[in-house]
């Protein structure tokens, strides 16, 4: 009988010394980019969680159509479409955010998103306002597709392949062939995305696969994103964002160009355009969570894209995708413990 009772009673400490634990833990946002939309999306949240159709019913107000519709019916054409997917995504990350902080979830010391997943946490941490972010991210969007020629920009996959080898591979082809061609999505170890002007992508694949890639693969993108062939799209941003008011964040926003955490606005003004024709360095943004002792971290968006990279970077963390209703108020349980 003491025994069973010590058992217990062991059982009980371990379990409350976890939560104890777990609220303690340095807490991070993560918002998604493009690419983690689909049809549908958040729709179970419904009536349950206002917080979703309230700030979706805003953003429409800005941009003029029912943002919410395109996200529940599409059609998934129009979804992919940069100019559409750039607010849609940047609303439903600060709508899941703004329902977080409505049910008391854990305050976040640190956020940080992938691309156009910066936008959004600079606007949950209050930086940037909703109606400005959403206007700004669609004619980010615009400007993007806008700056290449259709048909003549191209991005690919390369997995299995160190991250050197494929710059060598990328830089390589560009002396040979005068052409753009870059690394630019770090995602995970073994991970990561090219862009460039679509003939050198095309000389390139066979060259990466030769090189001991597992798979090199084009994507089906709209624009050759995050390289050199962007610079025009940043200089057409830079006048619309320095027509709109940033203030400091509320926590620190770890910025794709720098991977360091951020709260001068000045230096969120310059990072965000660079950022535009820069390399998105996700693997190295997630590796510096260690040094700022962050060791659980939220994805506030559709799907689970960057919990799954994020896993595989810092491996002995907390990730939490928060994209359904039952993953939200599980993970707003296990964290707020």
């Amino acid at each position: 009988m003491a025994f069973t009772v010590g058992v217990r009673w062991l059982y009980h400490a371990k379990k409350k010394l976890q939560k104890t634990t777990n609220k303690a833990m340095t807490f991070a946002a993560l918002f998604p980019g493009q690419g983690s939309q689909t049809v549908g999306m958040l729709s179970d949240f419904g009536a349950k969680v206002p917080e979703i159709k309230e700030t979706f019913s805003e953003a429409s107000d800005v941009l003029g159509y029912d943002l919410w519709m395109l996200a529940q019916k599409g059609p998934a054409e129009q979804l992919s479409l940069t100019e559409f997917t750039q607010p849609l995504m940047l609303t439903s990350g600060v709508a899941l955010y703004r329902a977080w902080s409505r049910a008391n979830g854990q305050p976040v010391s640190y956020m940080a998103g992938h691309s156009v997943g910066e936008y959004t946490a600079l606007t949950a941490a209050g930086s940037l306002k909703l109606a400005d972010a959403v206007k700004l991210v669609r004619a980010r969007g615009k400007f993007m597709q806008e700056a290449v020629p259709q048909a003549t920009g191209a991005m690919a996959a390369v997995i299995g392949l160190d991250d050197d080898k494929i710059e060598a591979v990328c830089t390589k082809v560009s002396n040979d062939s005068g052409l753009i061609i870059e690394a630019v999505n770090y995602n995970a170890p073994g991970q990561l995305v090219i862009a460039g002007h679509a003939e050198a992508i095309e000389v390139s694949l066979p060259m990466l696969r030769e090189a001991g890639a597992k798979r090199a693969l084009s994507l089906p993108v709209s624009a050759p994103f995050h390289c050199a062939l962007m610079k025009p799209a940043a200089d057409r941003l830079k006048p619309v964002l320095d027509a709109i008011e940033v203030h400091m964040p509320t926590a620190p926003v770890i910025q794709n160009v720098s991977n360091r955490p951020e709260t001068d606005v000045a230096v969120i003004r310059a990072q965000l355009i660079q950022q535009t024709f820069s390399p998105v360095r996700w693997t190295q943004t997630v590796h510096s969570f260690e040094g700022l002792g962050i060791q659980k971290a939220a994805e506030f968006g559709p799907g689970s894209v960057l919990c799954g990279l994020a896993k595989r970077i810092q491996t002995d963390a907390l990730h939490y995708p928060l994209g359904t209703r039952e993953m939200f108020f599980k993970a707003l349980q296990e964290i707020n413990g």
